[in-house]
């Protein structure tokens, strides 16, 4: 395992000059654990080991940190991990340029995928789970490139 900083790399924090920049914050049950799987499944370097815990990935960044009850700046608002079997409502996007490649390496290192690979016409594209469950889409642009596209969900009236 790669060393882990003690003190943030500033110049690596998602604090940006000008303008905004957009991460991802993931309510964790094990801190440690999520980190390391963010930062050796995605590759990612660790900018802050925890409070919270920062993986900068690729041009992103993912922050960390267990859930909890209100605090003055989001009133009435609790945070939790989510559960098994909870309906998902958003989940993580990631995107590869070979999706057989990232999923090997991936498998290696304790991804669990719900299938292989499936073309869907605009795409290659699976799915995995992190160590709370939450729902990780991995996808490869193919025929959307082409100017081919994926059918349209079921029961949705176009197409």
């Amino acid at each position: 395992m790669p060393d882990r900083p003690q003190t943030p790399d500033l110049p690596a924090l998602p604090a940006p000059e000008t303008g905004l920049l957009l991460t991802h914050f993931l309510t964790v049950r094990d801190v440690a654990r999520s980190r390391d799987f963010y930062a050796d499944v995605l590759g990612g370097e660790v900018v802050l080991e925890e409070n919270p815990a920062i993986v900068k990935a690729a041009n992103s960044w993912i922050i960390m940190n267990p859930g909890g009850g209100p605090t003055p700046d989001k009133p009435g608002i609790t945070l939790t991990a989510p559960e098994p079997g909870d309906p998902v409502s958003a989940f993580m996007n990631i995107r590869v340029a070979d999706i057989e490649d990232f999923c090997a390496r991936a498998k290696e290192k304790g991804a669990r995928f719900l299938t292989e690979p499936i073309d869907r016409k605009a795409e290659l594209r699976c799915y995995m789970r992190d160590p709370d469950g939450r729902l990780i889409e991995v996808g490869q642009a193919t025929g959307i490139l082409r100017g081919v596209y994926a059918d349209p969900p079921a029961g949705s009236g176009t197409g």
